[in-house]
């Protein structure tokens, strides 16, 4: 089953559903249209009727909260925001390149899609419940205490251990950031099952795990969850950690994305014309950050061109950009595309995805890279020395 997804989506997986786009359908808009926007799902996808569906809000809270679709739509102001969501397996393949990761789903480029996105603030339904502050409740409860803000899914996951429904937290500062939302609807249409209908949780900046779809419960506590995914499966490992250090919650759990950048076009193992080529790409700084700048090589990283940055839409959504760079001045032969982008803190993306190894092959975001084939044809008088003339 395709769940309305466009006929050349790549898919790893029918059940559960997990598939990407070919990265060339994430150029133009930069929002995503629905039936290119990206899955990643752990379980059966839940069919939740929405006149039946109820939202508990509980734990730490003063007054707990049990809420349908319409009493959100009814109490809560209506908000839309543009947000990038990043698997945090995206760019896998080039992990597997320098090492094989036994298991684990071999995503590309393409687990990464934005749109925009429509609901209420999950801080404004923190307020209703007696949340305060970033730092603790009027429940009794110590301010100097870092709280965290649990979700809890229906989809039930047969690879966790032991099978459960999905879930995962983030620090409660983060929860009542403005961008973070309780979802109803995605580019201006309502949800669709496979994005998490009848609502999301929609975080922007953290990786796509803590967006937590078909949400029906959130709970303020003292401690991170403890639901296996965020324990055991959501973990940056040692390099060195063996199969059974995921049971054991070895590591550290994941929460920021990590700047990245990756080339869309032309793909790796490419056949191109010779002269002046096009490259374009998309870049994303997580945790608020901006894109500051994006320098895409034809050499393998022996000269630069600086690429023209698409539209900024705020610091929650990816920078599109292009650059034409020289295709070997008219000769046949291989091209090395690399590509590095800065975010607004002037941080640089590691260049080496060697260093970035590790056993579940999570947050590759070193430098992209993309091998193509020029094929024999004239020269252009314009280009010179890997440069635009």
């Amino acid at each position: 089953m395709m769940w309305d997804k466009r006929a050349d989506m790549v898919v790893h997986g029918q059940e559960p559903f997990n598939a990407e786009p070919p990265p060339q359908a994430l150029i133009g808009d930069p929002l995503t249209p629905v039936d290119t926007f990206y899955s990643r799902n752990h379980g059966p996808i839940p069919e939740v009727e929405v006149d039946d569906w109820r939202l508990t809000v509980d734990g730490l809270v003063t007054t707990p909260l049990t809420l349908s679709a319409d009493d959100l739509r009814a109490r809560f102001s209506e908000h839309t925001l543009t947000a990038t969501l990043q698997c945090a397996g995206t760019r896998r393949t080039g992990l597997i390149a320098v090492r094989d990761i036994p298991g684990e789903t071999p995503w590309r480029e393409a687990a990464v899609s934005t749109a925009s996105w429509t609901g209420v603030r999950l801080a404004d339904v923190l307020a209703a419940a007696g949340v305060e502050n970033g730092s603790g409740t009027q429940n009794g409860a110590d301010d100097d205490v870092v709280r965290h803000v649990a979700f809890l899914a229906p989809d039930v996951a047969p690879g966790a251990k032991p099978a459960q429904a999905f879930g995962g937290s983030i620090p409660l500062s983060k929860a009542l950031g403005p961008e973070v939302l309780l979802a109803w609807a995605m580019n201006g249409e309502p949800l669709t099952a496979v994005h998490g209908a009848p609502l999301r949780v929609v975080v922007p900046g953290w990786i796509g795990a803590r967006s937590v779809k078909w949400i029906e419960r959130i709970t303020v506590q003292d401690d991170p969850s403890d639901n296996w995914f965020q324990a055991n499966a959501y973990r940056m490992l040692p390099a060195d950690a063996g199969a059974s250090a995921v049971d054991a919650g070895e590591g550290f759990s994941l929460g920021e994305l990590a700047l990245t950048s990756a080339i869309l076009d032309p793909v790796d193992g490419a056949i191109v014309p010779p002269g002046r080529l096009t490259v374009t790409g998309y870049a994303l700084a997580g945790g608020g950050r901006g894109v500051a700048r994006v320098d895409v090589s034809a050499d393998g990283g022996a000269t630069w061109t600086q690429a023209d940055l698409g539209e900024d839409r705020g610091p929650w959504c990816w920078r599109q950009w292009t650059t034409t760079v020289n295709g070997n001045d008219g000769r046949a032969g291989t091209l090395e595309l690399v590509a590095r982008a800065w975010d607004t803190s002037a941080a640089l993306q590691p260049e080496d995805p060697a260093g970035l190894w590790n056993p579940k092959g999570y947050m590759n975001n070193a430098w992209p890279r993309a091998r193509v084939q020029v094929s024999a044809g004239a020269g252009r008088p314009d280009v010179a020395d890997g440069r635009i003339a």
